[in-house]
C-alpha cells in the first residue's frame, strides 16, 4: 500500500511515515498545499492523510479540487481544531474520515484499516503474472500457489513492477515507491533489491530486465522478450 502523508509539521510527518513503513507501507511525504495539489494530479497512492493546515492552499482546498476532479481515494483528515463546525466542513469538502490532533498513532492505523475495509470492495486485492500471484492487501507474494517470506523492500519493488506487466518502470518510481518522495537514499540501493528479487523470481520463469537509461520491466522468461 502506498499512502500519501500532507502535513506541514515535519515531525508529525516524519513520525506518520515512519510509523507506516515499519508496517510494510511505502510513503510520500509533501509539507506544502500547492505542491500536494500538483502532486495529486498524477500520484499512485491508494490513500491520502491529509492535514488542514498547510501553507500555500489549505487542506481543504486540496481536498475540494481532489473531489472535483472525480478521485474518490479514500482521505483521512487531520487537524488541530477539534470544533465540531471543523469537522463538519471537512467531511462536506470530501473527507472520508477526520482525526484531531493530537492522536494516538495506534488510533490512527485503525482509521486508515478501517477506510480500507470501506473501499475494499473497489480495490483490486490480486494481481498474477504468469506463474506469481501477489495479494496487494496483505502484500504477499505466491509463485505457483507457494507463499513466499520477502523481504520488505523488495515486496514494494515487485509491487510496482507487477502493477506494470511487460512495461518500463523508472527507476526513478522505484526509488519513491520503496523510499517514499524526497529520500536521500542512493540509487544503487535500488538496483541490489532488484538484483536479488529476480533472482528469486527466476526460478519461477519470470526476469526482470534492465533498460538502459529508462528503468526495468518484469517479463516471462520463455515470452520472448
Amino acid at each position: 500500500m502506498r499512502i500519501a502523508i500532507i502535513e506541514d509539521n515535519e515531525s508529525v510527518a516524519k513520525g506518520i511515515a515512519y510509523r507506516l513503513q515499519d508496517r510494510g507501507h511505502a510513503t510520500d511525504l509533501i509539507h506544502d498545499g500547492i505542491a500536494a495539489d500538483d502532486f495529486l494530479r498524477g500520484d499512485g497512492n491508494d490513500l491520502i492523510i491529509l492535514d488542514i493546515n498547510l501553507p500555500g492552499l489549505d487542506g481543504l482546498g486540496v481536498l475540494r479540487n481532489l473531489r472535483a476532479r472525480g478521485d474518490q481515494r479514500p482521505v483521512l483528515l487531520l487537524t488541530a481544531n477539534a470544533e465540531v463546525t471543523a469537522r463538519v466542513q471537512g467531511l462536506d469538502a470530501g473527507a472520508d474520515d477526520y482525526l484531531p490532533k493530537p492522536f494516538d498513532m495506534d488510533e490512527l492505523e485503525a482509521r486508515l484499516r478501517a477506510l480500507l475495509r470501506r473501499q475494499g470492495q473497489d480495490i483490486r486485492t490480486r494481481r498474477d503474472f504468469g506463474p506469481l500471484s501477489f495479494d496487494t492487501q496483505s502484500r504477499q507474494l505466491f509463485i505457483d500457489g507457494t507463499a513466499q517470506d520477502l523481504p520488505r523492500r523488495e515486496v514494494s519493488v515487485l509491487e510496482l513492477l507487477i502493477a506494470a506487466p511487460d512495461r518500463v518502470v523508472p527507476k526513478a518510481d522505484l526509488h519513491e515507491h520503496v523510499y517514499g518522495t524526497g529520500s536521500d537514499h542512493d540509487d544503487t540501493a535500488i538496483e541490489a533489491h532488484v538484483s536479488r528479487l529476480r533472482k528469486r523470481l527466476k526460478p519461477g520463469g519470470v526476469d526482470i530486465r534492465a533498460q538502459r537509461g529508462l528503468g526495468y520491466r518484469m517479463v516471462l522468461v520463455d515470452d520472448g522478450a
